[in-house]
């Protein structure tokens, strides 16, 4: 069993930075996340493989990094130049399967382990 705990999130004016993390409480082959706005539908945000494979959803491509301390099973995402459209709740997934180099995907059935959500705001 993993446990994942999000943290970071808050509220922003368009055009800022913020960062969500999660520390997950043990070993993890892909993690990702995911975000979910009020009426819409969850969507893959960007995922990282432990073989260091990365894939970001073109909406966040260009402004938003991921970054990973293996040592301490822990993913940050640094959201920079945020929008509006941002405003979501952000969601980390992880798992533990290995799946082959760059097979981390924004398939959600494929993550068993889910945080609780931090949420996200940006203002205009």
């Amino acid at each position: 069993q993993v446990q994942l705990v999000e943290s970071g999130g808050g509220s922003v004016q368009a055009g800022g930075s913020l960062s969500v993390t999660c520390a997950a409480s043990a070993y993890t082959y892909c993690m990702a996340w995911f975000r979910q706005a009020p009426g819409k539908e969850r969507e893959g945000v960007v995922t990282f493989g432990n073989d260091g494979s990365t894939k970001y959803a073109d909406s966040v491509r260009g402004r938003f990094a991921i970054s990973k301390d293996g040592a301490e099973n822990k993913m940050t995402l640094q959201m920079n130049t945020l929008k509006p459209e941002d405003t979501a709740m952000y969601y980390c997934a992880a798992d533990q399967r290995w799946r082959g180099w760059g097979r981390c995907d924004f398939v959600e059935y494929e993550y068993k382990y889910w945080g609780q959500g931090t949420q996200v705001t940006v203002s205009s």
